[in-house]
């Protein structure tokens, strides 16, 4: 397996919403997990490194991020469901 294929294999399993373990929840309750556990790995690394500054700017960073990926993906999943047949 190259190793393109083992990066691509580990992100689904995290960040794909559709291959993950969180695909059976409703997207926002998904999103906030996500976000948990974003934190979680923050406070972790954080505490690894003992640095509390970095933690601050870890859980912002992971959060403006988190939020951006499942506000693309709310939005085009709306699109999604109310295109017409029209422009087909």
């Amino acid at each position: 397996m190259s190793a393109q294929n083992v990066i691509k294999t580990a992100w689904d399993g995290v960040m794909n919403e559709k291959k993950n373990p969180l695909q059976n929840l409703p997207l926002m309750t998904a999103h906030m997990m996500m976000q948990v556990l974003a934190w979680m790995w923050s406070i972790i690394f954080a505490l690894a490194f003992s640095s509390y500054f970095v933690f601050g700017v870890s859980v912002v960073g992971h959060a403006l991020i988190l939020s951006g990926i499942f506000a693309t993906l709310a939005v085009f999943r709306e699109a999604e469901r109310n295109r017409t047949t029209d422009n087909a």
